[in-house]
């Protein structure tokens, strides 16, 4: 019963992967890192921070938020109701039009995977986060419960108006090749992609093998960061490789490999392999602890968890490869070597080659916003 729990804290059109999309595919990091988005970015975090700090003092004489279920369910509410906003404030149009401008469909998407889903796997990171460092949320609820609310709410906020500036870009006339809601990502998989396959199975049969000889060499308090380290590792590892193979139309994947040089594999590698992989991790850890309120000392537990990270990371980089690849066959494509993301250091570029041939119908001004242009 734990496996299947587990898994709908990540399922395959998963809500974090809008925010790889976000940062990884030139086209949408360009929309949503312009200068006068982060100014209006920056007020849109704010402003939900605020409302989350009142509804938690206001719940916390209203009812227990010692009760991880009733956190949850308040954290998803709040995301919800944050969602909506921020995602109508980057839309550009008034509630009343919502519906009409982007339909029932879309709107469900945002309140319910954005919002509520999202929120609560934000609020388990936070307290996963928190227990690691030995502040748990079960013996001292107060503090955790209350940054439990208001970190998920302002990074809710954060995508929802990014997605809603996208949204709004494409309505004005700017096309997306892929919007960040995963439908590509469903399609790809409609394919039966073999090397797809291939690279999610070996990224979840690595996963459990390499949790399973940790499990027999590392154990008790250590246990959790030890899993933590080698599944980090192992599936960031493979999602840097996958990204590759989902690139693998125009070039092979070794000659990919071999004209990208260290510096890139090492950006690429640590974010958002290492990081999404650890945040995968803990998210999974904060379910095990306080929804299915389970101590982590089993090694069927930890394998399950491990294959379930194993499996995402390829399977997500997989997709953010291929679709990198659809992106730079278009007119006017944008080099990588033009996106330069501070807060993610930097998108996997090209070859030198690659660049070269690509930039040369790039003009200076375009070069000179994106190189400086710093994500928030």
């Amino acid at each position: 019963m734990s496996l299947p729990c587990l898994a709908l804290l990540i399922r395959v059109d998963d809500t974090m992967l809008h925010r790889l999309a976000l940062r990884v595919l030139p086209s949408l990091t360009l929309a949503v890192t312009e200068d006068s988005v982060r100014k209006r970015k920056r007020l849109v975090m704010f402003v939900p921070g605020l409302v989350a700090f009142a509804v938690y003092r206001a719940a916390k004489h209203g009812f227990s938020l010692a009760d991880p279920l009733t956190l949850l369910a308040l954290c998803g509410l709040v995301s919800m109701a944050t969602a909506l906003c921020a995602y109508r404030v980057g839309r550009g149009v008034p509630f009343l039009q919502l519906v009409a401008a982007d339909r029932w469909q879309r709107i469900g998407w945002i309140l319910a995977w954005i919002g509520f889903v999202y929120g609560i796997q934000l609020s388990l990171l936070v307290l996963a986060l928190l227990w690691l460092v030995g502040y748990d949320y079960a013996k001292h609820p107060d503090g955790p419960a209350m940054m439990a609310l208001i970190i998920p709410s302002t990074a809710v906020a954060r995508d929802a108006f990014e997605i809603g500036h996208v949204r709004w870009l494409e309505a004005s006339g700017r096309p997306f090749i892929t919007f960040p809601d995963g439908a590509a990502l469903r399609n790809l998989l409609q394919r039966f992609d073999q090397a797809l396959l291939t690279w999610v199975t070996a990224g979840i049969l690595g996963g459990v093998t390499l949790s399973a000889l940790t499990a027999t060499a590392v154990s008790g308090d250590f246990a959790v960061l030890a899993q933590g380290g080698i599944v980090t590792l192992a599936a960031g590892t493979v999602g840097l490789l996958a990204y590759f193979a989902g690139q693998g139309d125009r070039a092979t994947f070794t000659s990919r490999l071999s004209a990208t040089s260290w510096g890139e594999l090492m950006k690429f590698w640590w974010w958002p392999g290492l990081a999404f992989a650890a945040t995968y991790y803990l998210v999974l850890i904060g379910g095990c602890l306080y929804v299915l309120k389970q101590p982590m000392n089993s090694m069927a537990l930890f394998a399950g968890v491990a294959g379930l990270v194993g499996g995402v990371m390829p399977l997500y980089c997989y997709y953010l490869g291929y679709r990198r690849e659809i992106e730079s066959r278009q007119p006017g494509g944008v080099p990588s070597a033009l996106l330069r993301c501070p807060f993610v250091m930097g998108i996997l570029g090209k070859s030198r080659e690659a660049i070269v041939g690509s930039a040369l119908g790039e003009s200076a001004a375009v070069f000179e916003k994106s190189s400086q242009r710093v994500s928030s």
